[in-house]
C-alpha cells in the first residue's frame, strides 16, 4: 500500500512510499480504511528534519497524527464497518508514570510516551492503519467531510476543560474571551468560546483572506492591532501564537483573576526586553493563572467529537482551505500564503 513518509532527522526525505507494508495485527485489532489526513506545522518540522522519531528497527517514518478513517473490521464490536474514526496520537509510556498509568498520557511525566507520526509510532498518512479499541474514537458519520478536525478540536478542547477547571477555585463567572492567532486551533479555540455563551475577541495579523470572515461567522470580533492596543481587560487569554512579544502581553493583559492558556509553542534564541518584575506583581497581586496545555486525553477527544457535532458544518467546512489527493502529496505539504488547514485525502 502507498504511505508518506520521511526519515527523521533528514531535511526533505518526504516521499510516497508505494509498497509500504500492511498495517501489522499487534497496532491494533481494528481495521481502517484511511479517509484523509490533515498537516499541520509539526509535519512541516518533521519534514525539515528538525525532529521526529521512527519506530523501533524502521529507518522511516510515516507522517499524519490529524486522522480520519472508516472502519474496515473490528472483532472487539467497539466500532461497527463503515463507522468513522480517529485514532489517538499519544500512548502512555512502557514504565509508566503516574499519569499514564491512569490513562492520562496527555499528562506524562518522564517523557516517554509515544505519538503516530511523531515519535515512535507510525502515522495515519497510509492506505490503511491498525489501532486498539481505547485509542479509537468513533464519530458521527455527518462528519465525513470535516472530521479530520478532530485531532486539532481536541487540543482546545483539553485547553477549555483545564481553564474551566482553574476558574473552579473561586466564583468565576468569565465574559469575555481573547484569542491571539487565527489558525486552525485559534479559530476552534474560538468555536470553543462561542459554544460557551462567551464573548469573543480574536487577534491576528490577516487583514486579507478568510479568516476575518470566519471569526464574523461565530459571531465574534476580529481584531489586527496589538494585545498592548485592545481597550478591554479579558477574562481568559487563549494564546495560540507562541510569539514571546504576544505571550508576554497576553500575560499582562488579561484581568483580575485571569487564566492565560498557552498552546503555541514558541522558538527558541529570541530575547526581549521586558519587565518580568512587573508581570510578576500583577499576576500575584491579580491572582492571575498562566499555564501551558498540550495534546490531549481520551476525555478530551470525546468532548471534541461533541464540539464537531453541534457546530455549523459550514464553517467547519471552511477552515479546509485545500483538499489535496495522495497522488498530489507533494502539493499538500507546501505551504500557501492564505491556507488555514490543509488536507490530504485518500482516494476511496
Amino acid at each position: 500500500m502507498r504511505a508518506v513518509t520521511v526519515t527523521p532527522g533528514v531535511a526533505d526525505s518526504l516521499q510516497l512510499t508505494e509498497d509500504w507494508p500492511e498495517p501489522a495485527a499487534e497496532e491494533g485489532a481494528i481495521l481502517v480504511q484511511a479517509l484523509a489526513v490533515g498537516i499541520c506545522g509539526t509535519d512541516q518540522e518533521i519534514i525539515a528534519g528538525h525532529y521526529g522519531e521512527a519506530p523501533p528497527g524502521q529507518e522511516r517514518l510515516v507522517l499524519g497524527h490529524e486522522s480520519l478513517g472508516r472502519v474496515l473490521e473490528d472483532p472487539t464490536g467497539t466500532l461497527q464497518p463503515g463507522d468513522l474514526v480517529a485514532g489517538v496520537v499519544r500512548h502512555p509510556d512502557p514504565v509508566p508514570c503516574r499519569n499514564c498509568a491512569v490513562d492520562q498520557w496527555d499528562m506524562c511525566r518522564n517523557g516517554r510516551y509515544t505519538e503516530h507520526g511523531i515519535k515512535g509510532l507510525p502515522g495515519f498518512a497510509r492506505e490503511r492503519w491498525r489501532v486498539q479499541p481505547k485509542f479509537a474514537v468513533g464519530m458521527d458519520r455527518a462528519l465525513a467531510p470535516v472530521g479530520v478536525l478532530l485531532e486539532p478540536t481536541t487540543v482546545v478542547a483539553k485547553a477549555w476543560d483545564h481553564i474551566e477547571r482553574i476558574g473552579r477555585r473561586a466564583e468565576w463567572q468569565p465574559e469575555s474571551v481573547l484569542v491571539t492567532g487565527a489558525g486552525p486551533i485559534g479559530l476552534l479555540a474560538a468555536l470553543l468560546a462561542t459554544q460557551r455563551g462567551l464573548s469573543v475577541h480574536v487577534l491576528d495579523r490577516n487583514t486579507t483572506g478568510p479568516k476575518p470572515e470566519l471569526v464574523r461567522a461565530l459571531g465574534a470580533t476580529y481584531h489586527t492591532s496589538t494585545v498592548d492596543e485592545l481597550d478591554f481587560e479579558p477574562d481568559v487569554v487563549v494564546e495560540c501564537t507562541g510569539a514571546p512579544a504576544v505571550v508576554l502581553s497576553a500575560m499582562c493583559k488579561v484581568g483580575p483573576t485571569g487564566i492565560v492558556c498557552l498552546t503555541g509553542v514558541s522558538s527558541g534564541g529570541r530575547t526581549l526586553d521586558f519587565d518580568a518584575g512587573a508581570l510578576n506583581r500583577a499576576l500575584v497581586l491579580e491572582n492571575n493563572v498562566v499555564f501551558g496545555s498540550v495534546n490531549a486525553g481520551r476525555r478530551h477527544w470525546e468532548l471534541a467529537a461533541e464540539a464537531l457535532t453541534q457546530a455549523d458544518q459550514a464553517w467547519l467546512d471552511s477552515l479546509i482551505t485545500r483538499r489535496v489527493p495522495l497522488s498530489s502529496y507533494a502539493e499538500a505539504y507546501s505551504t500557501g500564503g492564505e491556507d488555514i488547514k490543509v488536507v490530504l485525502e485518500f482516494e476511496a
